[in-house]
């Protein structure tokens, strides 16, 4: 095929999409771009989409968003996801990507849940959701979900540092690269503990899922940082924020549910938490759902 061909058919897989950015998960390391982040959220017409890969921390400020920020930027499906909403940066380094403005909290954060939690695209049922992400005429891997309850905000101790396949990796870069190479890109820590909810569906459904939010994990290290160290008391403050609060207090608390790649087909249920999403309540609906 000629160069000119290829150029062309390159082009017209080229997607130009305005996107409001509601998740950006932990970073995790990468055999191929050293560190990567995953990427989700909605179009103008409220569908979602996922953005993977996106090596979040090394881009430039001016290109690095944030949740609730709309941002313009040319797309690819990728190929190597079989995921329908899967799409990667033309650019990885968000070169021709472009600010279009955020979304406030303004008016009981009206404007957000207008694209975030449209009643008629939120699933109440597990087993519903699951079911469409199976489905392949539905396919739904990414969704909003609002569990009737949270049982209980749940943490788990987990490995303290990153495979030693990955630290190995990272160090045969870094020679390649150069001797400030590390200190410049330094890895990003690795958690020491694993977040869950524990909530209950419409129908009685239970799950214990994973939060993986980057937001939750910036948090615990926040907290340590003023705990002076202590893990226990950190965890306490992270307990404080995602249970007492988002929780227990007057919080509208949707979940932001999505499959992994690894486990979309093999799992009975392949969803995680990407993010968390905790609008006031409305008193409104309140005093119908009272009765």
């Amino acid at each position: 095929m000629a160069p000119t061909t290829i150029a062309k058919l390159r082009e017209s897989l080229i997607e130009r999409k305005r996107v409001l950015i509601t998740v950006k998960t932990y970073p995790l390391p990468s055999r191929t771009y050293d560190e990567l982040v995953c990427t989700a959220g909605v179009l103008e017409d409220r569908s979602w989409i996922r953005i993977y890969p996106v090596p979040f921390r090394f881009l430039k400020n001016n290109q690095q968003y944030k949740k609730f920020q709309w941002i313009e930027l040319d797309l690819v499906k990728n190929t190597n996801d079989f995921r329908p909403e899967s799409y990667r940066p033309l650019n990885l380094d968000l070169s021709d990507a472009v600010s279009r403005g955020s979304i406030s909290t303004h008016d009981n954060w009206r404007e957000r849940k207008k694209y975030c939690c449209p009643e008629e695209k939120v699933y109440t049922s597990l087993d519903k959701l699951i079911d469409d992400a199976k489905n392949p005429e539905v396919m739904k891997p990414l969704a909003t979900f609002r569990p009737k309850q949270i049982l209980n905000f749940e943490v788990e101790a987990d490995e303290r540092e990153w495979k030693e396949e990955w630290q190995s990796l990272r160090n045969q870069t870094s020679l390649f690269e150069g001797v400030d190479w590390l200190d410049r890109h330094s890895p990003i820590r690795k958690l020491p503990y694993k977040f869950k909810y524990h909530f209950q569906d419409v129908n009685g459904r239970e799950a214990h899922l994973m939060i993986e939010d980057w937001e939750i994990g910036a948090l615990y290290w926040n907290c340590l940082q003023l705990s002076k160290g202590d893990e226990q008391a950190a965890i306490a403050k992270v307990r404080a924020k995602y249970y007492e609060e988002f929780v227990q207090k007057e919080k509208d608390l949707h979940l932001f549910l999505g499959t992994t790649m690894q486990w979309h087909k093999r799992s009975s249920n392949p969803f995680v938490i990407a993010g968390v999403f905790y609008p006031p309540a409305d008193p409104q609906l309140d005093l119908f759902s009272a009765g």
